[in-house]
Formats: structure tokens, C-alpha cells, sequence
């Protein structure tokens, strides 16, 4: 037990994860044990328009995993975790999320209401699914391989069609996207580069390509329309791994992040580098965990996303 007592409430940072980490079943046990947890599923279904408890607790997972449904999706599972976490009385020196998830961590920084982010992350999940046609996309990632050899690889497979980085998730794990030849022309290149490994994902769009420029256009005008907040705790944003805090910087920042790469890599040594030595995944699954842990080796890494990883980090703070 040891590790726990070097974990400082005051060296805590928050970190929200993005479309890959939703599974059917995510939030069911956090919802059964707590009240307050099951009506945040039911106000966000009122502002969808469907059951969204439903599909997060039953599926079925090829709906769950259709971007315009994984979005609002992991946004309330991930707030159902901040709910019951919040009560733990530990304010964190910075917040982040992993694309979508970005947007689960200005709510936890106040500068978004929780219903008007269910309702935003409802639109950008459409957007971006209508702005490729099903089917024509493809997201990979990639191991073993520096940045600049995946960007070369893209830049040569960029004769078939439209492929880029879109997430540098840590040393040796990028994640690709593009239209599907490009992409798959790009895995071909990575291989003979010795990539290790190359690994569909579940994301049914190319986020984070050039291809969401539509989307992000069309975002930009609804994002406008919300009343943001200053933020309580800064943001390290996805676009440009930068702390931001204002309201009138949020706005711009989520438009940018649609096109551009989620700079994740950057952003975690962002937040160590402000004193972040406790990092905790707030929402369904690890997936940001491990990152985080191959990205800052000796930071510690936690999660709440049921009742047993909320005791033991309740746990780790009394210890």
C-alpha cells in the first residue's frame, strides 16, 4: 500500500475519455447504486429524445458504436463517474478529454452545462457522421513507429485519398484516419516500416482528419449559441495541448479540434509538467490510464468508473 500514501489531493488532475472506451454495460452499476446517477441518464434522454440508459446498459453494441450514439453516450457515463467522484472533495490542478471527452471536462470545469453538452455532443455526433458517407471511412492505430515516419506515411498514401494522424496517443501508438483506401494503403506503408501492429478501431467516422471539416463548420454556429462559462480549473486542449481557462477561448478551440490531431501525448506531459502527478480517469474504461502510464512513467493513475474504483480511490486519498 505504499504508492497510496505518496497520492496528494493537491497534485490531482482529471482526465475524460473519448469514443474507443464505450462498452455495453458502462454506467449500469454506478446508476444502481446511486439515484442522483440514474436521473442524470434520464435528464439526458429527455434532451435526446430515446433512452440513452437503455442503450448504455443493454446496447445493442452496433448501435452504442455508431459515432452519433457513442458520443452522448460516453459524455453521460462520464459525468455519472464526476457525480460520484465529486463528493471526494478533491479539486484538480487541470482537466483534459480525449476528443469527445473534452467536452466531459468542461463540464467538470464549469464552463459547460451539463444539458447543453449532451445536447452539443448530440449535433457533433450527427455532423460528423453525415459528413462522410457510412462505410467510406476508416480509423486505425498504429504501434511502434516515431511521428514523423507515421506523417510520411500518410503524406505518401495521400495518393489514394484523404488520410492523417489524428491522435498521437503516446510514444508509439498513433492513431490513423482517412477515407479507406488511404488508410489502408497507409497501414500497408507502416508495416513495411516497421510498424508492429495495426489495429482497427471502433470509431465509425474519421475523426480528426480533414474529412470533419464540414462538420466542424457546421458545429461552429451551434457552439455560438451556447453561454460558456470561465473556467474553474484550466483545460489542456486536444488542438494545440495548451492550457485555456476563458470562455472565449473554448469555442474556437472545440472547432479547431474536429480537423486537427488530438495532440493526447503533448497534453499529458502539459499537465505534468503543472504539477499533475495523480491523474484520474473519469468515465468508462482504462484506456487513458495506460497511456498516460507509457506517456509519464512514474505518475499515478486511477479511475472511477463503478462502485469498486470509486472505493479504492476514495481509499487511496484516506490512506
Amino acid at each position: 500500500m505504499a504508492i497510496l500514501q505518496s497520492i496528494k489531493p493537491s497534485s490531482v488532475g482529471l482526465v475524460f475519455p473519448g469514443q474507443g472506451s464505450q462498452s455495453v454495460g458502462m454506467g449500469r452499476a454506478l446508476a444502481e447504486a446511486n439515484s442522483s446517477v440514474r436521473s442524470l441518464y434520464d435528464e439526458a434522454s429527455s434532451v435526446l429524445g430515446y433512452d440513452i440508459a437503455a442503450l448504455c446498459f443493454e446496447g445493442p453494441v452496433e448501435q452504442l458504436n455508431l459515432t452519433e450514439y457513442t458520443q452522448p453516450a460516453l459524455l453521460v457515463s462520464s459525468i455519472a463517474a464526476l457525480q460520484v467522484f465529486n463528493p471526494l472533495g478533491i479539486t484538480p490542478i487541470a482537466v483534459a478529454g480525449h476528443s469527445l471527452g473534452e467536452y466531459s471536462a468542461l463540464v467538470a470545469a464549469g464552463g459547460l452545462a451539463y444539458h447543453e453538452a449532451v445536447a452539443i455532443v448530440q449535433k457533433r455526433g450527427r455532423y460528423m457522421a453525415e459528413a462522410v458517407p457510412a462505410g467510406t471511412g476508416l480509423v486505425a492505430a498504429l504501434l511502434g513507429l516515431t511521428a514523423d515516419v507515421v506523417r510520411a506515411v500518410c503524406r505518401e498514401a495521400s495518393s489514394v485519398g484523404v488520410v492523417a494522424a489524428a491522435n498521437f496517443n503516446s510514444p508509439g501508438q498513433i492513431v490513423i484516419a482517412g477515407e479507406k483506401a488511404a488508410v489502408e494503403r497507409a497501414i500497408e506503408l507502416a508495416k513495411a516500416q516497421g510498424c508492429k501492429k495495426a489495429i482497427p478501431l471502433p470509431v465509425s467516422v474519421p475523426v480528426h482528419t480533414p474529412l470533419m471539416q464540414k462538420a466542424a463548420d457546421r458545429l461552429a454556429g451551434d457552439l455560438a449559441s451556447i453561454a460558456w462559462s470561465d473556467l474553474k480549473m484550466p483545460l489542456i486542449n486536444n488542438a494545440e495541448a495548451k492550457a485555456i481557462s476563458k470562455a472565449s477561448d473554448i469555442r474556437a478551440s472545440l472547432v479547431r479540434q474536429l480537423p486537427s490531431s488530438v495532440l493526447w501525448e503533448d497534453s499529458v506531459k502539459a499537465m505534468a509538467a503543472m504539477g499533475v502527478k495523480t491523474f484520474i480517469e473519469i468515465g468508462p474504461g482504462t484506456v487513458l490510464s495506460g497511456l498516460i502510464k507509457r506517456i509519464v512513467p512514474d505518475a499515478v493513475t486511477m479511475n472511477v468508473n463503478d462502485p469498486k474504483s470509486l472505493e479504492a480511490t476514495r481509499a487511496a486519498f484516506s490512506a
